[in-house]
C-alpha cells in the first residue's frame, strides 16, 4: 500500500469517527426511529436480541416491596423507608447513532431504576465540580460541610428527655471519617463509619459473623470496595450540603431539561431524610432503592441518560457536563479495577461483558437495570428486569447484528 493511500484511509476514519453520531433527539416522545438495516444491523439478529430480553425477563416479584423484603429487608434495620412502586413487564430500547432501532415492553412507563440512580448522583457531583464548588476529587470531604440541622418531627416531645442527643449532622468528624475524600466515596472505598437516616453503615450487607458488626475493623480510606448504600446516601448528603439546592431540583435544571426528557421522572428520598438549609427544608435523596426511593424513570429517559454519557456530557453541541469530569468516570477504582465513579461499571479484561469491546461500560441497578453504553460501536441498549445472566446474551447479541 501506498503512502497516498493509507493517508486516504487515515482520514477516511477520523473523519467517519467524528461524524458517526449527528443526531440528538428532541423532547419528550420526539424520537427519531431507523429500522435496523438503514443503520447497518441485521434486522433478524436485532429481532432475535428483542426475543432473548423477552424470554430472560427476572422471576422476582413485580411487586417491589414485596421483593425488598424477600432481599434487602431481611438485613439489620431493613425496613423501608422510602416509596416502592411495583414495576412494569421486561423492557428495553436499542439506540444506535442517536436513532430508536428497536424498543419493546413499556418504555414510557415510570419505574424504580434502583441503583441506576448513583450514576445521576455521580452527575450532580459533577456539576459541582464543575461549577468550582469541590476544588479537587482528593479532597477531604470534611473542610466542605458545614453543619446540618435534621428536621425534629415531634413538636411535643419532652425535650428533657432528649438533652444532650445530637440535633446536628456531622459525617466527617472523628479520626477515620474525617480522612475520606470526594474520591473515596465516588468509588465506594470510604470504608465510613455511622449511622444515616436510622441505617447503621454495617447493616448493608452485613457479613456472616455477627461479632463483626459493630466492631469490625476500619480500613483506610481508599484501600478496599465495598459497596454500600448508607455510604452513598452520606455522599448524596454531602453534595446537597455543597449545592446548598436538593439534587432533583440541580440534576432537572443542569441535566434532564435540557436533554428533553420527560416531566415524568422523580428523584426520591426517605420520609426521615430531611434537613434544613439556609433555612429552607430539603429532602436529602437516596442513590438507590435499598430500602425504598431513588430515581422513578422510564426507560426512554435511560437511554436519555445513557446517549449523554456515550457523549461524555456533550448533547447536542453543549457541555452539560465536562469532559473530563466523564473521563475521570471511566477510570478504574485501584480497588476494584472493574468500577469508576459510581455507578460506572467498567468491562475492565471483558469480565463482565465478553461479548462487549473492553472499552465498554454501563450503568446498572437491581432488578437487574442496565444502562449499556459502547461508545466504539455508538450503541446504548437499555434493558429492565432482566436476569443478571442475560446482560452479556442481550449485549452479544445486538453486536452481531453489525454488518
Amino acid at each position: 500500500m501506498n503512502k497516498h493511500c493509507l493517508l486516504f484511509l487515515v482520514v477516511l476514519f477520523l473523519t467517519s469517527s467524528v461524524s458517526a453520531q449527528t443526531y440528538f433527539p428532541g423532547k419528550w416522545g420526539d424520537w427519531e426511529k431507523k429500522s435496523p438495516s438503514e443503520l447497518g444491523l441485521n434486522p433478524a439478529i436485532i429481532d432475535s436480541a428483542v426475543q432473548y430480553a423477552q424470554r430472560m425477563e427476572s422471576e422476582n416479584p413485580r411487586s417491589m416491596e414485596e421483593n425488598h423484603y424477600g432481599t434487602f429487608g431481611r438485613e439489620p434495620f431493613g425496613y423501608g423507608i422510602g416509596p416502592f412502586k411495583d414495576r412494569g413487564p421486561q423492557t428495553g430500547i436499542i439506540i444506535k447513532d442517536g436513532y430508536i432501532v428497536a424498543e419493546w415492553g413499556e418504555p414510557f412507563r415510570v419505574d424504580m431504576t434502583h441503583s441506576v440512580t448513583k450514576s445521576f448522583l455521580s452527575y450532580t457531583v459533577g456539576l459541582a465540580y464543575d461549577k468550582g464548588l469541590i476544588r479537587s476529587v482528593n479532597d477531604k470531604v470534611d473542610p466542605y460541610m458545614a453543619p446540618i440541622l435534621e428536621m425534629q418531627w415531634d413538636d411535643n416531645r419532652n425535650k428533657a428527655d432528649h438533652y444532650g442527643s445530637p440535633k446536628i449532622i456531622e459525617p466527617f468528624k472523628g479520626e477515620h471519617n474525617s480522612k475520606i475524600t470526594w474520591n473515596h466515596l465516588l468509588r465506594q472505598t470510604s470504608d465510613w463509619e455511622g449511622t444515616l437516616w436510622g441505617k447503621p453503615d454495617w447493616a448493608d450487607r452485613p457479613s456472616r459473623e455477627r461479632s463483626e458488626w459493630g466492631n469490625r475493623e476500619r480500613k483506610k480510606p481508599g484501600s478496599t470496595y465495598e459497596y454500600n448504600d448508607v455510604r452513598v446516601n452520606v455522599l448524596a448528603l454531602a453534595a446537597m450540603n455543597v449545592l446548598r439546592e436538593p439534587l432533583p431540583k440541580v440534576l432537572r435544571e443542569n441535566i434532564m431539561d435540557k436533554i428533553g426528557a420527560s416531566p415524568t421522572w422523580r428523584w426520591q428520598g426517605y420520609e426521615n431524610s430531611w434537613v434544613v438549609i439556609d433555612g429552607q427544608q430539603m429532602q436529602a435523596v437516596s442513590g438507590g432503592g435499598h430500602w425504598g426511593g431513588g430515581m422513578f424513570i422510564s426507560a426512554r429517559d435511560q437511554a436519555r441518560f445513557g446517549l449523554l454519557t456515550l457523549h461524555n456530557g456533550n448533547w447536542n453541541g453543549e457541555q452539560l457536563v465536562s469532559e473530563e469530569w466523564n473521563k475521570m468516570a471511566q477510570t478504574p477504582t485501584e480497588a476494584q479495577s472493574d468500577y469508576g465513579f459510581m455507578n460506572w461499571f467498567l468491562n475492565t479484561d471483558k469480565e463482565r461483558l465478553p461479548s462487549a469491546p473492553e472499552s465498554a461500560f454501563f450503568h446498572l441497578g437491581s432488578g437487574v437495570n442496565m444502562v449499556y453504553v459502547d461508545q466504539e460501536n455508538n450503541l446504548v441498549i437499555v434493558a429492565r428486569w432482566i436476569s443478571g445472566s442475560a446482560m452479556d446474551g442481550i449485549v452479544g447479541r445486538v453486536i452481531d447484528a453489525f454488518e
